[in-house]
């Protein structure tokens, strides 16, 4: 669904502007390529904090069984 919805403002964005959606079209490879180390580093600082969680609760678990 999320995919429709960006295909159909660039066609939209196409018939209002279509050097902006042209240049929007060959952008978008970089932005990503831009943005790929930060959505890695977020996963990563996701996982310590969740493998940080399970580390402090792991005693209460313990003895709650």
């Amino acid at each position: 669904m999320k995919l429709l919805i960006l295909l159909l403002a660039w066609c939209i964005l196409f018939v209002l502007c279509w050097p902006a959606a042209l240049l929007a079209l060959i952008l978008f490879p970089f932005v990503w390529l831009i943005a790929l180390p930060f959505r890695l580093l977020g996963l990563t600082i996701h996982a310590l904090f969740a493998l940080l969680s399970a580390l402090l609760f792991l005693p209460a678990r313990l003895l709650r069984l």
